[in-house]
């Protein structure tokens, strides 16, 4: 359910991001996943978990859409890119190009991400979890990394603050080590009321936050991730 910014209409969109696009979104590289165990959450029909699945000791995505068989899943990835592309081109002035360069080029990621993803959905859907934040079918600690991008904060107009706080919260549990949420603004690209109470229900459960600014650009202002650490006295 990523969108930096375009929704289509029956809700947020299946829109997903290649394995390099999280990288640089994320702060993050092959060798943060050695060894790791990751989650996608939500990871729509990104590309992500089926690289860290080489790297990493296990990876998963979850997500509300997953379930349906790959070639429902693949009219409905081509449907949205179209519309997304569509939007785009006519809101061309603005986004930050100064990663992808022209509306062409964004459109070529989305669709190597959804293919990848469809291949790795077909052959491993173990990998690929249906369900949704403020609940996740996994035990505590489940995995050591966990990444979150563009959905907290993103709908903060559909999501209240109740919403978000028990969604974090959530997120932290099953992670053992280190959260990164991404994309720290809303729709309209302006800074989310939620992010200040997010992190302070954190760290009143014990975790460290930090705001890191990253390279990543696409929507206007600053590009933010908010990485929580110290999970190991979170609830404590």
């Amino acid at each position: 359910m990523q969108s930096d910014g375009f929704v289509v209409e029956e809700g947020t969109a299946f829109y997903g991001r290649t394995f390099e696009e999280y990288c640089r979104l994320f702060d993050i590289g092959a060798t943060d996943l050695l060894g790791r165990r990751v989650l996608d959450c939500p990871g729509g029909p990104g590309s992500f978990t089926a690289v860290t699945s080489q790297i990493a000791d296990d990876a998963v995505a979850v997500d509300p859409v997953y379930g349906p068989p790959v070639a429902e899943l693949e009219v409905h990835c081509e449907a949205t890119i179209d519309e997304v592309v569509e939007q785009i081109e006519a809101k061309r002035s603005f986004f930050d190009w100064s990663f992808y360069g022209d509306v062409a080029t964004r459109e070529r990621y989305a669709r190597a991400a959804a293919r990848r993803f469809l291949a790795d959905y077909d052959r491993h859907p173990d990998r690929y979890v249906e369900a949704a934040l403020p609940e996740l079918p996994f035990e505590d600690d489940a995995f050591d990394l966990t990444c979150s991008a563009n959905f907290l904060f993103l709908y903060d107009d559909r999501f209240d603050r109740s919403f978000h706080v028990a969604a974090a919260r959530e997120l932290t549990r099953v992670t053992a080590d280190e959260l990164r949420i991404a994309g720290l603004q809303t729709l309209d690209a302006e800074p989310s009321q939620y992010v200040e109470p997010v992190a302070q229900s954190l760290e009143d459960a014990g975790c460290t936050t930090e705001r890191r600014e990253v390279e990543y650009r696409f929507q206007p202002g600053p590009t933010e991730l908010l990485v929580v650490t110290d999970l190991d006295d979170f609830g404590a």
